[in-house]
This record gives C-alpha cells, structure tokens and sequence, in this order.
C-alpha cells in the first residue's frame, strides 16, 4: 500500500503505525512522536493504529541542540 510519510510517498506492507515505525527504524528512538491523518498517536497505541491506503504519516523526531 501507498502512504505518505512526511509528505514523501512510500510503499508499505505495514498494516500498523508500529509496524511502519519499525520499517523507518525510529519506534525504538525515544523521542519519536507521531501522527495519522492530523491526529497525533499516543505511542502506547501505536500498535493499534491501523493504516490504510494513503494515509499521511508525520513522524517528528526531537533534537537537543542550540
């Protein structure tokens, strides 16, 4: 299926945000924050966050720094 990951399109067999998170490599990363469709995702629910075909993903990473 085809969703959109930061505004970039991607191809994915994940049926899940965890699943796609995972795919990414940052559902390990503790400050990792995301959202499906406009609607920021809890990470205790992450995994049971269906996708579906394009859906919009924004992943947002926090970054220490000045």
């Amino acid at each position: 299926m085809r969703v959109h990951v930061n505004d970039e399109p991607r191809e994915t067999a994940a049926a899940h945000l965890a699943a796609l998170l995972q795919e990414l490599g940052v559902a390990q990363e503790p400050a990792v924050a995301a959202a499906v469709d406009g609607q920021v995702v809890p990470r205790s629910r992450w995994s049971e966050q269906p996708l579906s075909e394009g859906a919009q993903v924004l992943v947002i990473r926090a970054a220490q720094g000045g």
